[in-house]
């Protein structure tokens, strides 16, 4: 018999909240996309169209998160916090947690963007460590310690960006990306270069970029599944669109070639250290880990490519791996049900135990792979090819070399796996999978439409914005 559980007004209002913040985000992002202008000097709003893309991100994975939330909490009995508070102590942290992600896409002040990066370390820390497991104390803790480095170096590169483009002494909206890209030019080119060095570097930490990758495996493994989900495919990409746009309005003062191989630096990078793990057998959520790691590089070598199909193929593929790495994420919910064994060993003969939850997962795994038709596989065609025509030919094939492996590695635990029968009963599922279910049908039709819709995206209005706003 399956359990039935009764409504929480806990949980009816966490609903009726994320209901309603993912509309206002959603209409707030085709806004964007659609009707963007600039920023004028001085403002701290930015409703452009590089913000449309992950605003509406932010707005599904944080809906969907919400959304299964329930199902974990019913099925989690451990915690940190005391047990009568705990639940709603998850949802004020999931929610204050998901509100500054959807903040920082439009923030059109670098100092304020930073603060509010800043200020979802502390949160989401509280959540990779709500189990309450030594080990996921200590991921809370590594997390917490090695993102905040990092983003102290970030500080000190904007603080050596203010001294360089403060002129006529207008205090913090010095730092908006408007002020910034109309004094650019003026600005000393090695004060701006090494603020701009520092200040990736910094950010490098939060987005996950290696080698200061290091919090990630540990912190993706022990967050409750919707954590882990809003942490790879919401918070990594959101911090890497403050990145992005500090290329963009210093590219006048470091020069746009210098700006465009630090991205692919970091994208071969993080390319290379991922790789050899996606071929090793490592729990599910680990592999998830280490997944977004290589995807992360994906999008750091479109953005550092600078072709036009390769912005497209940056929209794309971020859309894309958030779909698929979502319901990886929340597919581990009832997975750990029925193979709590899969939190640290990986995943064996998962087709007999459940075939809804073995499609569900590899619905995941094969569009993260690559595989054809995966909306995933046409977007690194399209950055490997912009790549090629804007005449990085030795990154464009070096990572497509990269690539490559990293599809095979995943194609093998995709046969082994999870499409593989096992041994053994069936084991009964008790909570959760009426909603990944329901989640998986929502999952693939969208990576359907993003696959239908690859050929229209590079002529499209959004990226024809998005490249006006490149130097």
């Amino acid at each position: 018999m399956r359990f039935v559980r009764a409504p929480r007004t806990q949980d009816i209002a966490n609903v009726v909240v994320a209901v309603t913040t993912a509309c206002i985000a959603l209409a707030v992002a085709v806004d964007a996309m659609f009707f963007g202008t600039p920023a004028a000097p001085g403002t701290w709003v930015a409703v452009d169209p590089i913000a449309g893309p992950f605003l509406a991100v932010i707005a599904v994975v944080g809906l969907g998160s919400a959304l299964v939330s329930p199902a974990y909490l019913e099925n989690s009995h451990a915690s940190f916090f005391r047990p009568e508070s705990a639940r709603g102590w998850y949802y004020l942290c999931l929610h204050l947690f998901w509100a500054a992600l959807l903040a920082i896409p439009v923030m059109g002040n670098l100092g304020i963007a930073w603060v509010i990066v800043e200020a979802t370390t502390g949160v989401s820390a509280l959540l990779v460590a709500y189990s309450g497991r030594r080990s996921a104390l200590e991921a809370g803790w590594k997390y917490l310690v090695l993102t905040t480095i990092g983003l102290t170096v970030a500080l000190l590169g904007i603080v050596v960006l203010y001294s360089a483009a403060t002129s006529e002494g207008i205090g913090l909206r010095t730092l908006s990306w408007a002020w910034l890209a109309s004094v650019s030019d003026s600005m000393p080119h090695q004060a701006a270069l090494t603020g701009f060095l520092l200040l990736l570097a910094g950010l490098a930490t939060k987005i996950g970029w290696a080698p200061v990758h290091n919090w990630l495996p540990d912190a993706h493994s022990e967050a409750p599944p919707p954590i882990s989900a809003l942490l790879s495919a919401a918070l990594l990409p959101t911090v890497m669109v403050v990145a992005w746009r500090a290329q963009i309005v210093l590219s006048p003062a470091i020069g746009s070639a210098t700006g465009l191989r630090v991205f692919q630096g970091f994208g071969i990078v993080s390319l290379a250290v991922a790789v050899p793990f996606l071929w090793r057998p490592l729990a599910w959520k680990r592999l998830l880990a280490y997944s977004s790691l290589e995807h992360m590089g994906v999008l750091a070598l479109g953005i550092g490519f600078g072709h036009p199909l390769a912005l497209a193929g940056v929209v794309l593929h971020m859309t894309g791996h958030a779909v698929a790495k979502s319901l990886g994420f929340w597919a581990a919910i009832p997975l750990f049900q029925i193979r709590p064994s899969a939190r640290t060993l990986p995943v064996r003969g998962l087709l007999r135990a459940d075939p809804g939850l073995a499609a569900t997962m590899s619905l995941s795994l094969a569009s993260l792979s690559g595989l054809p038709p995966s909306p995933l596989f046409f977007s690194e065609v399209l950055i490997l090819m912009g790549g090629f025509l804007s005449g990085h030919t030795a990154v464009a094939a070096v990572a497509a070399l990269l690539l490559s492996l990293g599809f095979l590695g995943l194609a093998q635990v995709l046969v082994e796996g999870l499409l593989a029968r096992g041994r053994g009963p069936r084991p009964e599922l008790i909570i959760g999978m009426r909603e990944i279910k329901m989640l998986g049908i929502a999952a693939t039709g969208l990576l359907v439409l993003l696959s239908l819709t690859t050929p229209l995206l590079p002529g499209s209005a959004l990226v024809r914005d998005l490249t006006a706003v490149l130097p």
